[in-house]
């Protein structure tokens, strides 16, 4: 490492034209060097200063070697040495040589290299190599070498990007658990909907039936049961030898003989008498046009063209015509005169044969 002592002075000789110490005749003859734009050759390739005269060549030549060499020595000093706890390296040179020397600035090529508002003895180095590349905020964050710095960053970078990763996980978190509140959201609604309209459904039902039971109350009232104290003992439709239809046409009330027969809803007697294989038979025409017969009586205590009431006495029962045994043969007809079931007629008017 170069030292920072001062450069020792060199002595200055001066010779004489007649008797030099150095050169050739044509260097003798030139005398003092002043350079000037006309005597500098265009600068192509490395820098050079074209050397004129002996003293050029050899004083100039070797006092430029020292200063160079001091600057060296003083920037090498100051960067490896970290010029901050070192004194300033001081260069001495002959005055008639340093009045003679040209500002650097105007030196071909190196007037691009100096910044015009430096000053000539601002250090070339004036922090650590080590601290090359660290940034103001890396010096804020407290790095002071180029390599913690650079690894500061790159975890610095690492947790960026970490954070970043870290921040669409949770997104894309909170979108899948929207979606799936969203359609448990949707599915509860169909639930409740469903449910609402089952129990609509349901409601409807029982309002339905609590009127159709109404009605039929209120029918219950209006209409009787044919005869009491009674057994079903043949149904409508049921197939056998004994009618002559192939079928039977009608319900059979079975009753001891002489048992009240009874009017099931207010209407007009149509006929009054014997009728065949049914025996003593009544008609009675309700007010919508159906036909009641009452059969197989024993006895009649109504004509045609009566008006009889709900619940009022038209005859008894008895084994008159093809029978078997006392019994009443009820039969159902619609204005059509079409024969139906009744059974199915009476429980639709709220009684229960």
């Amino acid at each position: 490492m170069a030292s920072n002592q001062p450069a020792p002075e060199a002595p200055f000789e001066t010779y004489s034209f007649e008797t030099p110490p150095f050169g050739n005749e044509t260097d003798r003859q030139v005398g003092e060097w002043n350079p000037t734009e006309e005597s500098l050759r265009p600068v192509r390739g490395r820098h050079r200063v074209a050397k004129r005269g002996g003293i050029a060549r050899n004083g100039i030549a070797r006092s430029s070697t020292v200063l160079g060499v001091g600057v060296f020595a003083a920037v090498g000093a100051g960067g490896m040495a970290t010029a901050q706890d070192k004194p300033a390296v001081s260069i001495s040179l002959p005055d008639t040589i340093t009045n003679h020397l040209p500002d650097a600035a105007s030196l071909p090529g190196m007037g691009a290299l100096m910044a015009h508002d430096a000053e000539p003895d601002t250090p070339l180095a004036a922090a650590p190599l080590t601290t090359a590349g660290i940034t103001s905020a890396d010096a804020e964050q407290g790095a002071t070498d180029a390599g913690e710095a650079l690894r500061a960053r790159i975890l610095q970078q690492a947790d960026q990007q970490q954070a970043e990763a870290d921040a669409l996980r949770k997104s894309a978190a909170e979108t899948a658990a929207a979606e799936k509140a969203a359609a448990e959201a949707k599915q509860q609604q169909t639930d409740a909907e469903k449910k609402a309209e089952a129990a609509k459904k349901k409601a409807e039902a029982e309002a339905k039936a609590k009127a159709e039971a109404e009605r039929l109350a209120k029918l219950a009232l209006s209409y009787v049961l044919p005869t009491s104290s009674y057994t079903i003992t043949s149904t409508f439709g049921e197939a056998g030898s004994m009618w002559s239809s192939g079928y039977h046409t009608g319900l059979d009330f079975a009753a001891p003989t002489g048992t009240p027969v009874k009017a099931v809803h207010s209407g007009t007697v149509t006929s009054a008498g014997w009728s065949g294989s049914y025996g003593y038979r009544t008609v009675l025409e309700l007010d919508d046009g159906t036909e009641i017969w009452y059969c197989h009586q024993s006895s009649m205590t109504v004509s045609a063209g009566q008006q009889v009431t709900t619940g009022e006495v038209i005859g008894r029962v008895g084994a008159t015509g093809n029978v078997t045994g006392p019994h009443l043969h009820l039969e159902v007809h619609t204005p059509g005169g079409t024969g139906i079931d009744p059974t199915a007629w009476l429980r639709d008017k709220g009684l229960t044969p």
